[in-house]
């Protein structure tokens, strides 16, 4: 017996007006941000420059974890990734907007970057690894040059993917292979790319330092982030259609779910990167953490072991708790702000030797954050919220079969 055909019309499934007033009020918020960072960029640069890594690498990772779980989503399937898609791709398409936001940081690595500094390299005292470095890997033209790679290569697997989910709309029967062809090798790529980019952009902050598993704390962090804003976003429009007729709380419950899978795994990573270097105890290596385990940071650091893991792992045990979504978007918009910390703690310890929090973190935050959360919506609201002819799509209107 055939299943009969289901049509989805497509005015009934565009974003509620909520969404314009939303991308309004983001928008004169990153106008208002992004004024006060340039007039931040001239009146104190020094605590500017590495305020606006730490909101940079923040809105970055949410753009590229939206890309990395959308192609988790195209492996895997199922519901949890078919109601969150448009969601995902309006966030990975915001790419290109971080691409021209990295121009501050390639225009002043001075300000950040120790081994870009001429005075440095032309000390005697300087360490010798430090210049071949330098000549070799950390230099204006190679940071140019990777720039460009992982931007072109990130922004070019959103564009297909995005491309060929608004496809979906129009034309009916569209097969799914060359998304998860491209979502196979995606992973690889992203997971590769991000790394490198971690290394240059924070992990070369130190430049002697060096921990294999760097690139991967990133990782995991930038998942967290995206099923987060997921359970976020998704909460906003439950209230209104057509979110409130096809989300239940079994996605609801799903995304919790993830969202305590990560925790978890960034926890792991961190724990992972910790028990080495505290066992190895290699001159190179425990720089890092003395950096961060002196001058009030290590509290940072407790903070984020009670109220990063700790208490994220124990709430999202309950089954409860998972499957509403008031109670979770709460615990959601806490581990965003987490992360936020969790950058903070990378970052800032390299220019303060004690807990230093400027305006200028608040600033860059907000600038930043107005002006993407600004282009998400724009992007959210020119397509359905769902993709129409999608065969995962129609199988939510599908009656169910026993």
């Amino acid at each position: 017996m055939t299943t009969p055909a289901i049509t989805i019309n497509k005015a009934e499934m565009m974003a509620p007006p909520v969404t314009k007033t939303i991308q309004t009020q983001a928008l004169f918020i990153g106008m208002v941000g992004v004024v006060a960072a340039i007039a931040g960029a001239f009146i104190a640069p020094d605590n500017f420059y590495s305020a606006y890594l730490v909101g940079y690498m923040f809105w970055l990772g949410l753009s590229l974890g939206c890309m990395a779980i959308l192609m988790l989503y195209h492996l895997v399937g199922g519901a949890w990734g078919t109601v969150a898609r448009r969601t995902l791709e309006s966030g990975m398409m915001t790419l290109p907007m971080m691409a021209l936001l990295f121009l501050p940081i390639l225009f002043h690595l001075p300000r950040l970057y120790f081994w870009a500094r001429t005075e440095v390299l032309s000390d005697p005292k300087t360490d010798h690894k430090i210049i071949e470095i330098t000549q070799d890997y950390l230099n204006f033209h190679g940071i140019l040059t990777r720039y460009i790679i992982y931007f072109a290569i990130w922004i070019a697997m959103a564009y297909f993917l995005n491309r060929w989910s608004t496809e979906q709309d129009t034309i009916a029967g569209q097969s799914t292979l060359r998304f998860r062809a491209l979502s196979s090798i995606g992973l690889v790529i992203y997971s590769l790319t991000i790394s490198f980019a971690v290394i240059d952009w924070v992990m070369s902050l130190q430049a002697r330092w060096i921990s294999t598993i760097y690139g991967l704390l990133f990782v995991a962090g930038e998942a967290l982030s995206a099923y987060c804003f997921i359970v976020v976003i998704e909460t906003i429009l439950s209230k209104y259609k057509p979110v409130s007729e096809y989300l239940h709380e079994t996605e609801i419950h799903d995304h919790g779910k993830f969202m305590l899978t990560f925790t978890m795994v960034w926890a792991y990573f961190n724990f992972s990167q910790w028990l080495i270097i505290w066992s190895g105890n290699l001159p190179e290596e425990i720089p890092w953490y003395k950096a961060r385990l002196n001058g009030g940071w290590q509290h940072v650091g407790l903070f984020l072991v009670i109220f990063g893991f700790a208490v994220p792992f124990i709430s999202l045990l309950s089954r409860q708790l998972k499957r509403e979504a008031r109670t979770l978007v709460r615990l959601a918009s806490w581990i965003l702000f987490i992360r936020m910390v969790d950058i903070f703690w990378h970052v800032e310890p390299v220019f303060h030797s004690t807990v230093h929090v400027s305006i200028w973190h608040f600033v860059v935050i907000a600038g930043i954050g107005g002006l993407w959360v600004a282009y998400f919506f724009y992007n959210l609201r020119s397509r359905p919220l769902l993709a129409l002819n999608a065969h995962q799509t129609l199988r939510l209107f599908e009656e169910p079969h026993h």
